[in-house]
Protein backbone atom coordinates (compact mmCIF):
# COMPACT_ATOMS: atom_id res chain seq x y z
CA UNK A 1 0.00 0.00 0.00
CA UNK A 2 1.38 3.26 -0.69
CA UNK A 3 1.56 5.90 1.84
CA UNK A 4 0.64 9.80 2.02
CA UNK A 5 0.99 12.97 4.57
CA UNK A 6 -2.52 14.85 4.19
CA UNK A 7 -2.14 18.06 5.80
CA UNK A 8 -5.44 18.77 7.53
CA UNK A 9 -6.72 22.05 8.67
CA UNK A 10 -10.39 20.51 9.45
CA UNK A 11 -11.78 22.84 6.84
CA UNK A 12 -13.78 22.78 3.57
CA UNK A 13 -10.47 22.09 0.79
CA UNK A 14 -8.42 19.96 2.94
CA UNK A 15 -11.28 17.43 3.95
CA UNK A 16 -11.56 17.20 0.61
CA UNK A 17 -8.62 16.59 -0.40
CA UNK A 18 -7.92 13.97 2.41
CA UNK A 19 -11.19 12.47 0.73
CA UNK A 20 -9.70 12.07 -2.58
CA UNK A 21 -6.80 10.49 -0.26
CA UNK A 22 -8.62 8.03 0.68
CA UNK A 23 -10.59 6.86 -2.34
CA UNK A 24 -7.17 6.50 -3.79
CA UNK A 25 -6.77 3.85 -0.93
CA UNK A 26 -3.43 5.19 0.48
CA UNK A 27 -2.20 4.86 3.93
CA UNK A 28 -2.27 7.80 5.53
CA UNK A 29 -1.22 10.10 8.28
CA UNK A 30 -2.76 13.14 8.80
CA UNK A 31 -1.09 16.58 9.86
CA UNK A 32 -2.32 19.30 11.50
CA UNK A 33 -0.72 22.51 13.20
CA UNK A 34 -1.19 24.59 16.31
CA UNK A 35 0.65 28.15 15.40
CA UNK A 36 -0.77 30.53 17.33
CA UNK A 37 -4.15 30.80 15.03
CA UNK A 38 -7.19 32.31 17.21
CA UNK A 39 -9.37 29.72 14.99
CA UNK A 40 -8.25 27.56 17.54
CA UNK A 41 -11.67 25.13 16.78
CA UNK A 42 -10.64 23.92 13.42
CA UNK A 43 -7.89 21.67 15.40
CA UNK A 44 -10.96 19.71 17.11
CA UNK A 45 -12.61 19.39 13.83
CA UNK A 46 -9.32 18.51 12.06
CA UNK A 47 -9.35 15.61 15.26
CA UNK A 48 -12.80 14.30 14.25
CA UNK A 49 -12.69 14.10 10.28
CA UNK A 50 -8.91 12.37 10.89
CA UNK A 51 -11.24 9.66 12.96
CA UNK A 52 -14.02 9.81 10.55
CA UNK A 53 -11.82 8.68 7.48
CA UNK A 54 -10.01 5.92 10.27
CA UNK A 55 -6.59 7.84 9.09
CA UNK A 56 -3.56 5.16 10.19
CA UNK A 57 -2.18 8.42 12.54
CA UNK A 58 -3.01 12.19 12.77
CA UNK A 59 -0.35 13.99 13.78
CA UNK A 60 -0.74 17.67 15.40
CA UNK A 61 2.59 19.79 15.97
CA UNK A 62 2.29 22.61 17.82
CA UNK A 63 4.67 25.36 16.46
CA UNK A 64 6.53 28.73 18.05
CA UNK A 65 4.34 31.08 17.12
CA UNK A 66 7.15 33.66 16.47
CA UNK A 67 7.46 32.86 12.73
CA UNK A 68 3.67 33.79 12.58
CA UNK A 69 3.12 37.17 13.82
CA UNK A 70 1.99 39.96 11.93
CA UNK A 71 -1.26 38.27 10.25
CA UNK A 72 -4.96 38.54 11.10
CA UNK A 73 -5.32 35.02 11.82
CA UNK A 74 -2.25 35.30 14.88
CA UNK A 75 -2.30 38.90 16.25
CA UNK A 76 -4.42 41.31 17.26
CA UNK A 77 -5.23 42.59 13.71
CA UNK A 78 -8.69 42.85 12.41
CA UNK A 79 -10.19 40.23 9.87
CA UNK A 80 -11.08 41.88 6.77
CA UNK A 81 -14.86 41.42 5.82
CA UNK A 82 -17.24 41.66 3.11
CA UNK A 83 -14.65 41.91 0.09
CA UNK A 84 -15.49 41.69 -3.07
CA UNK A 85 -12.71 41.41 -5.10
CA UNK A 86 -10.30 38.58 -3.62
CA UNK A 87 -7.96 38.98 -5.97
CA UNK A 88 -6.77 42.50 -5.85
CA UNK A 89 -4.18 42.19 -2.79
CA UNK A 90 -2.60 40.01 -0.16
CA UNK A 91 -5.04 40.30 2.55
CA UNK A 92 -4.08 40.78 6.42
CA UNK A 93 -5.03 37.32 6.79
CA UNK A 94 -1.71 35.81 5.10
CA UNK A 95 0.14 33.96 7.98
CA UNK A 96 3.97 34.41 6.96
CA UNK A 97 5.36 31.60 4.51
CA UNK A 98 2.72 29.26 6.37
CA UNK A 99 2.26 26.87 3.40
CA UNK A 100 6.33 26.73 2.96
CA UNK A 101 6.88 26.08 6.36
CA UNK A 102 4.38 23.34 6.59
CA UNK A 103 5.15 21.64 3.70
CA UNK A 104 9.05 21.14 5.02
CA UNK A 105 7.82 19.19 8.25
CA UNK A 106 5.55 17.44 5.92
CA UNK A 107 8.29 16.45 3.53
CA UNK A 108 10.93 15.35 6.80
CA UNK A 109 7.68 13.55 8.27
CA UNK A 110 6.46 12.18 4.68
CA UNK A 111 10.25 10.45 4.04
CA UNK A 112 10.71 9.57 8.05
CA UNK A 113 7.52 7.44 7.55
CA UNK A 114 8.20 5.95 3.97
CA UNK A 115 5.64 7.83 2.22
CA UNK A 116 5.82 8.24 -1.64
CA UNK A 117 3.58 11.49 -1.61
CA UNK A 118 2.19 14.59 0.26
CA UNK A 119 -1.22 16.16 -0.64
CA UNK A 120 -2.09 19.94 -0.01
CA UNK A 121 -5.61 21.73 -0.57
CA UNK A 122 -3.92 24.79 -2.02
CA UNK A 123 -6.10 26.62 -4.83
CA UNK A 124 -5.06 29.31 -6.91
CA UNK A 125 -8.49 30.50 -8.59
CA UNK A 126 -11.54 30.66 -6.09
CA UNK A 127 -8.44 32.22 -2.80
CA UNK A 128 -7.72 34.70 -0.87
CA UNK A 129 -4.59 36.28 -2.56
CA UNK A 130 -2.33 34.06 -0.91
CA UNK A 131 1.14 34.04 -2.75
CA UNK A 132 1.83 30.54 -1.53
CA UNK A 133 -1.20 29.01 -3.12
CA UNK A 134 0.46 29.61 -6.61
CA UNK A 135 1.16 26.70 -8.77
CA UNK A 136 4.45 28.26 -9.28
CA UNK A 137 4.39 27.95 -5.27
CA UNK A 138 4.01 24.12 -5.86
CA UNK A 139 6.25 23.32 -8.44
CA UNK A 140 9.03 25.12 -6.64
CA UNK A 141 8.35 22.95 -3.35
CA UNK A 142 8.65 19.78 -6.01
CA UNK A 143 11.79 21.15 -7.35
CA UNK A 144 13.01 21.33 -3.76
CA UNK A 145 11.65 17.97 -2.61
CA UNK A 146 13.72 16.18 -5.07
CA UNK A 147 17.58 18.08 -4.29
CA UNK A 148 16.62 18.04 -0.32
CA UNK A 149 15.76 13.85 0.01
CA UNK A 150 17.64 10.95 0.95
CA UNK A 151 14.76 9.08 -1.15
CA UNK A 152 14.76 12.11 -4.04
CA UNK A 153 18.71 11.03 -4.30
CA UNK A 154 18.41 7.58 -4.61
CA UNK A 155 15.69 7.82 -7.38
CA UNK A 156 12.27 8.11 -5.66
CA UNK A 157 11.27 12.12 -5.44
CA UNK A 158 7.87 12.49 -3.10
CA UNK A 159 5.63 13.78 -5.22
CA UNK A 160 3.92 17.22 -4.29
CA UNK A 161 0.22 16.91 -4.46
CA UNK A 162 -2.15 19.76 -4.92
CA UNK A 163 -5.59 17.93 -6.43
CA UNK A 164 -7.39 21.25 -5.88
CA UNK A 165 -5.13 23.61 -7.83
CA UNK A 166 -6.90 24.36 -10.56
CA UNK A 167 -10.53 24.28 -9.17
CA UNK A 168 -13.12 26.41 -8.40
CA UNK A 169 -14.52 26.56 -4.71
CA UNK A 170 -18.07 24.90 -6.66
CA UNK A 171 -15.66 21.95 -8.22
CA UNK A 172 -14.35 21.50 -5.10
CA UNK A 173 -17.40 21.58 -3.18
CA UNK A 174 -18.98 19.31 -6.38
CA UNK A 175 -15.77 16.69 -5.89
CA UNK A 176 -16.67 16.31 -2.37
CA UNK A 177 -20.28 15.63 -2.39
CA UNK A 178 -19.46 12.90 -4.93
CA UNK A 179 -16.96 11.39 -2.41
CA UNK A 180 -19.52 11.50 0.52
CA UNK A 181 -18.07 14.60 2.43
CA UNK A 182 -19.76 15.61 5.33
CA UNK A 183 -19.16 19.49 5.17
CA UNK A 184 -21.00 19.75 8.05
CA UNK A 185 -17.93 18.48 9.63
CA UNK A 186 -15.50 21.22 8.57
CA UNK A 187 -14.94 24.72 9.63
CA UNK A 188 -13.71 27.49 6.96
CA UNK A 189 -14.30 30.65 8.99
CA UNK A 190 -11.43 32.83 10.06
CA UNK A 191 -13.31 34.00 13.09
CA UNK A 192 -16.00 31.86 14.72
CA UNK A 193 -17.64 32.52 17.93
CA UNK A 194 -17.19 30.21 21.18
CA UNK A 195 -20.21 27.87 19.64
CA UNK A 196 -18.32 27.76 16.53
CA UNK A 197 -20.92 29.69 14.53
CA UNK A 198 -19.22 31.03 11.45
CA UNK A 199 -19.05 34.36 10.82
CA UNK A 200 -20.59 34.61 6.83
CA UNK A 201 -18.49 37.57 6.04
CA UNK A 202 -14.76 36.74 5.67
CA UNK A 203 -13.08 36.05 2.90
CA UNK A 204 -13.41 31.99 3.59
CA UNK A 205 -17.08 31.93 4.66
CA UNK A 206 -17.40 33.95 1.38
CA UNK A 207 -16.06 31.48 -0.91
CA UNK A 208 -17.59 28.52 0.67
CA UNK A 209 -20.77 30.26 0.63
CA UNK A 210 -20.13 31.00 -3.03
CA UNK A 211 -19.61 27.38 -3.58
CA UNK A 212 -22.69 25.98 -1.91
CA UNK A 213 -24.72 28.36 -4.19
CA UNK A 214 -23.41 27.34 -7.22
CA UNK A 215 -24.08 23.84 -6.93
CA UNK A 216 -27.91 25.12 -5.44
CA UNK A 217 -26.76 23.18 -2.17
CA UNK A 218 -26.93 24.79 1.67
CA UNK A 219 -24.17 24.89 3.25
CA UNK A 220 -24.47 22.67 6.19
CA UNK A 221 -22.25 24.92 8.70
CA UNK A 222 -23.75 27.53 10.99
CA UNK A 223 -23.59 30.99 11.14
CA UNK A 224 -24.37 33.18 13.48
CA UNK A 225 -27.58 34.62 11.46
CA UNK A 226 -29.21 32.23 9.41
CA UNK A 227 -28.93 34.44 6.38
CA UNK A 228 -27.17 32.43 3.90
CA UNK A 229 -27.77 29.37 2.01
Amino acid sequence: MNRAVVLLSGGLDSTTVLAMAVAEKLEITALSFSYGQKHTLELKKAQKIAEHYKVKEHIVIDLDTEPFRGSALTDNIAVPENRTDLSTEIPATYVPARNTIFLAIALGIAESRGADSIFIGVNSLDYSGYPDCRPEFIDAFQNLASLATKTAVEGRPPSIKAPLLYMTKAAIIKKGIQLGVDYGMTLSCYQPDENGKSCGVCDACILRLEGFRANDLEDPAVYREKTHG
